[in-house]
């Protein structure tokens, strides 16, 4: 039942985050996603790496609260959480972004889909008009455009 519940809140953050970066970040909260898109290079922090925090702390709360009042579906909740912050961090911050050069050359499929996605997203510098706000469910149309370069 921990697993069910982990990876249930892991695909239930894929809309969370969806509906966060559509809502509060191109929306009320844009004075700090903004830098985002328009990135400093003399700096490795954002004013956008700020909202690490809506997401971990939930995540710490359900955590430690769960484990603290033996509410084990609440901690599970929190894993789930945690579980998507880290893959954030890994495609996000780390594959797509290359703010650590770790995962450089991937030629799988997917993975080119979420990274084109992500470029039209950020061809956008304003707040309005912004397409492809999740992160790991990418739109069909990015994924056939990848299969049809393989296949050429």
């Amino acid at each position: 039942m921990s697993f069910i519940i982990i990876l249930a809140t892991f695909l239930g953050m894929e809309f969370m985050a969806w509906c966060t970066h559509k809502f509060v970040m191109h929306g009320f909260l844009w004075n700090l996603h903004q830098d985002h898109h328009l990135p400093n290079k003399n700096s490795f922090f954002e004013r956008n790496d700020v909202f690490f925090l809506i997401y971990a702390i939930p995540s710490w709360l359900c955590i430690m609260l769960g484990s603290m009042f033996a509410l084990w579906w609440v901690m599970y909740i929190g894993f789930g959480i945690l579980a998507y912050g880290i893959a954030y961090f890994l495609v996000h911050e780390v594959f797509i972004h290359q703010r650590f050069k770790w995962f450089k050359n991937s030629e799988t499929v997917y993975l080119k889909a979420i990274r084109r996605a992500h470029k039209i997203h950020h061809k956008h510098i304003g707040k309005e008009q912004g397409e492809c706000f999740g992160m790991l469910i990418v739109p069909w149309k990015y994924i056939s455009n990848e299969l049809r370069k393989v296949k050429a």
